[in-house]
Formats: structure tokens, C-alpha cells, sequence
């Protein structure tokens, strides 16, 4: 079993192994979880800022996400959420995730970590296209602006 090396917190990207980078943009040595590697030193505003604009396109999927795990306030915890959460994806749908808040509180004296996350899809192009012919938005309710 490999074990995740990352600190966990709001900002943390994590791309499906696999996954083609622009010029630019590199992965950590080691994977963050099996399948599931973070970019070297860079957070999802970084990322979308480093991407390059017109070429490529890093979507922020709509709908949130989220996943809790009991146990005492810590990167060890919140490591099994994140775990929760790769665990429950369909992967051929997006090829990344952005963490957006690491909560933790207690209810009735039992601690308890709860991870917030927002599906990312990094791509060539301005059109939104999944991985392997599928459509993200394919079960996604449509909101007008």
C-alpha cells in the first residue's frame, strides 16, 4: 500500500495518473495515493494561472463534494476522507480534484474531519470534454445565468 505524502488542505490538486500536462507543468516524484498524483508546489489557483491560457483549459466543475472521517484532528484523518473520496469517484468523468476546505470538529465528544472538494477536468481546448468520450455534465442539473 502506498502511502499518501501530502498535506492535506484547502488548494490541493490531485490529477488521475495518466493525466497530460501542458509545457510547464510537472508531477511529484511520488505518487499522492495509488492512481492519484499532486502537481510539484502548486495549489488549483497555480495551476490555472500556469496553464496556458487559449490552449489549454483547467474547468472547475459545479457541485461540491464531500466526505468525513472520525477520528482525533489531523493530516491522518483527513487522509481517510480524501481516501473516501477517490474511492467514490467516477474517474472516467474528470481528471482532477481540487480541495476546497479541511473542517474539523467534534459532535458529541467524538472527532471528526470532513474534506470539501470540486471535481477539475485540465484539458487542450476551450470546449469541455471528458476523458474517454464521456460528458461530465451528463447528470449535472442546469442552472440558468
Amino acid at each position: 500500500m502506498v502511502e499518501m505524502r501530502e498535506m492535506i488542505q484547502a488548494g490541493t490538486v490531485l490529477f488521475k495518473e495518466g493525466t497530460l500536462l501542458p509545457e510547464g507543468l510537472t508531477f511529484d516524484r511520488e505518487p499522492y495515493s495509488p492512481g492519484w498524483r499532486s502537481l510539484e508546489g502548486l495549489n488549483g489557483y497555480a495551476t490555472d494561472r500556469k496553464t496556458p491560457a487559449g490552449e489549454w483549459t483547467f474547468f472547475y466543475l459545479a457541485g461540491e463534494g464531500r466526505a468525513t472521517a472520525f477520528g482525533h484532528a489531523g493530516q491522518k484523518t483527513a487522509g481517510r476522507a480524501v481516501k473516501k473520496i477517490l474511492a467514490g469517484l467516477k474517474v472516467e468523468k474528470c481528471n482532477s480534484l481540487e480541495v476546497t476546505s479541511v473542517v474539523c470538529k467534534a459532535f458529541l465528544g467524538m472527532p471528526y474531519t470532513t474534506v470539501s472538494f470540486h471535481l477539475r477536468n485540465l484539458q487542450e481546448g476551450m470546449f469541455l470534454s471528458g476523458s474517454q468520450g464521456s460528458r461530465p455534465w451528463k447528470d449535472a442539473a442546469f442552472v440558468a445565468a
